[in-house]
């Protein structure tokens, strides 16, 4: 509780000394993307959002889709992008490295809720039916800044007591280089199992109402009776939206307000942005996010040991 409180009184500190140096009106509103998902897609799933935001801003937006989760991470620590949607591990690790942005929304699911899940997959003729049969066999994680692809799957294994080098439970580990690759990489033979993200919400023979596996099947990429569910989480916090800490006041009013109004004005677009169903966004706070950002630093101090 007092490494929380701690945390909290570091970020409000932060937060508002940065606010007392806010920064002009930016000539042009750069937006970062993350990865795991090819380019093209990423850029058609965007089209509209990049529309609509430039008129609500009356400035030019830029969309900046990065290679990896990091690109997305070190552009906003510096200065590169305005703004960017974050899984909760990339936010995390964004703030630990600048205490430069501030969460402003977080998509919310079918119930209201802003939690979703992890799962392990796996082919289904693979023979392979639960965790204990993933010994000896493959794994692919999406990304090493990817909350459901990698922090918690690999802290929950840990937990659990198994260890991650390879061979020492799994014949190798990899990163596949995002959640759709992970899948893929399944689905060729390449990797035996790989983790990815689900709501965890509506029918699971539609890959759910959002996440991954339902934006695969989408386009055509998948078909859930290809795969088989062995592993899922607990809960994890959405990834909120999230904005330069320096950008003023009324610039950050105008963008929450349009995310928001979002859903409602555009459900099209917001199903677009978010792959799959959902009920619109909630205001985002720090404190939403203090768990992944203990469970980074955690990562952190074992890295450096």
């Amino acid at each position: 509780m007092l490494r929380r409180m701690l945390l909290a009184a570091v970020a409000a500190c932060g937060l508002a000394a940065m606010s007392t140096h806010a920064e002009e009106r930016p000539k042009e509103f750069r937006v970062g993307l993350l990865g795991g998902e090819n380019t093209q897609d990423r850029l058609a799933r965007y089209g509209r959002f990049q529309e609509l935001l430039q008129q609500k801003l009356g400035i030019p937006v830029k969309l900046f889709p990065a290679a990896d989760y990091a690109g997305v991470m070190q552009g906003i620590a510096a200065g590169q992008l305005e703004m960017a949607g974050f899984g909760a591990s990339g936010f995390a690790g964004a703030w630990l490295d600048c205490k430069c942005i501030e969460p402003i929304v977080v998509p919310q699911e079918n119930d209201g809720s802003t939690y979703y899940y992890s799962v392990m997959v796996v082919r289904a003729d693979s023979g392979i039916k639960s965790l204990e049969d993933m010994k000896g066999h493959s794994l692919a994680w999406a990304d090493p800044n990817s909350t459901s692809g990698y922090l918690i799957p690999s802290a929950t294994l840990k937990s659990k007591g198994i260890k991650l080098d390879d061979g020492a439970y799994f014949s190798k580990t990899g990163f596949s280089g995002g959640h759709e690759q992970g899948v893929v990489a399944v689905l060729n033979k390449q990797y035996d199992g790989a983790v990815t993200w689900t709501s965890g919400q509506g029918e699971m023979s539609e890959g759910y109402t959002r996440g991954n596996l339902r934006s695969m099947i989408d386009k055509h990429m998948l078909k859930m009776s290809d795969i088989r569910i062995i592993w899922q989480s607990g809960k994890i916090p959405n990834g909120p939206w999230a904005v330069r800490t320096a950008l003023s006041p009324e610039l950050k009013h105008e963008v929450t307000a349009f995310m928001l109004d979002l859903p409602k004005s555009h459900k099209d677009v917001y199903d677009d942005v978010e792959r799959g169903s959902g009920v619109g966004y909630a205001p985002a706070t720090m404190e939403l996010y203090h768990d992944i950002i203990e469970l980074r630093e955690a990562e952190q101090r074992a890295n450096r040991s």
